[in-house]
């Protein structure tokens, strides 16, 4: 039985060291355009990322600034027709004519 469990580790330990002797020549074994043209390709997905992301930054942008803007119209429209706004508009614009009739004629008081 000890002899079985030899062999089956010798056998392992064999194809263990083929298959990785395999994998070092062939990766080792790259010519030099398949080198040249792994190179190409990691840069044109490099590239092809920068653009990716360019697009995506302007996109988010563009809808950022449509939603800042639509906001600032929306409120503006909003506060025009306020009573409550009205009212300190009104209340303010009486107080100021006031004053100014104040420092127009100080004899008057």
């Amino acid at each position: 039985m000890s002899d079985l469990a030899n062999l089956t580790q010798t056998l392992e330990d064999a194809f263990k060291k083929v298959f990785t002797n395999y994998m070092n020549s062939w990766h080792t074994n790259e010519t030099k355009a398949g080198k040249a043209l792994s190179d190409r390709l990691a840069a044109e997905n490099f590239n092809n990322v920068v653009w990716y992301l360019m697009v995506m930054i302007g996109m988010f942008s563009f809808i950022i600034v449509a939603i800042l803007v639509s906001t600032v119209k929306s409120k503006r429209r909003e506060h025009s027709d306020d009573p409550y706004h009205r009212y300190i508009e009104e209340d303010w614009t009486a107080k100021l004519k006031n004053q100014i009739l104040i420092m127009e004629n100080p004899m008057a008081n």
